[in-house]
């Protein structure tokens, strides 16, 4: 589980591609716009919420072209078979596998000190079902690799993409969430009864 794209210049914003602006047509023929901020700097993790439906990919793959922003994202490497495999990595997609405990985490800090750039997506609900709790390996990645949180939304109500604020972590897990619950306040997925709360189950223990 590498991202072998992310070895070359750290990227920067052009003027709009082709690409680009087909995106940006085809999001606003069904109505959406797109309010995507570059991160600040080479290494970020950009954690995306709520994820309660497959549209979201659909929306989100799109409105990564619009946004010009080369993101790259998680998803469980089941999804990468023939024949769409390709494609997805293409796309952005770096496989992981889900069925047992490969120490993940370890090797995706060990890809943010080696890439010269990489910002990453994690979906921190991790299934399009409700979950009481989020999964925390994205907020111990930030931390382990001192890089900022990007908080990415698909909002299904105002018909918008936003990647628009960047937080950096303090280690204060109750801290920090509520910042992220505030940034998130009246965002809604697509079924907004599978949207769990923030919260992690070690909120009120130390970050480590």
């Amino acid at each position: 589980m590498h991202a072998g794209a992310v070895n070359g210049p750290v990227p920067v914003q052009r003027p709009p591609t082709v690409t680009r602006r087909w995106a940006l047509r085809l999001l606003a023929l069904f109505g959406w716009s797109v309010d995507i901020s570059w991160p600040p700097g080479p290494r970020a993790v950009i954690v995306v919420y709520p994820h309660t439906s497959n549209w979201d990919f659909i929306v989100g793959i799109v409105a990564r072209y619009a946004g010009g922003l080369p993101v790259h994202w998680l998803a469980k490497d089941t999804l990468f078979r023939w024949p769409l495999g390709g494609l997805f990595r293409r796309w952005g997609g770096i496989p992981v596998n889900r069925r047992q405990s490969t120490g993940a985490i370890g090797h995706l800090q060990d890809d943010f000190r080696q890439r010269p750039w990489i910002w990453l997506a994690i979906t921190p609900e991790g299934t399009r079902s409700r979950r009481e709790y989020w999964k925390s390996g994205f907020y111990h990645l930030a931390l382990a690799a001192h890089v900022p949180v990007g908080l990415a939304f698909i909002d299904y109500r105002q018909k918008q993409v936003g990647l628009s604020r960047y937080l950096t972590l303090t280690g204060e897990v109750q801290r920090d969430l509520d910042a992220i619950r505030a940034a998130y306040e009246g965002k809604v997925g697509l079924h907004p009864e599978n949207a769990g709360p923030i919260r992690f189950l070690e909120e009120q223990g130390p970050a480590g």
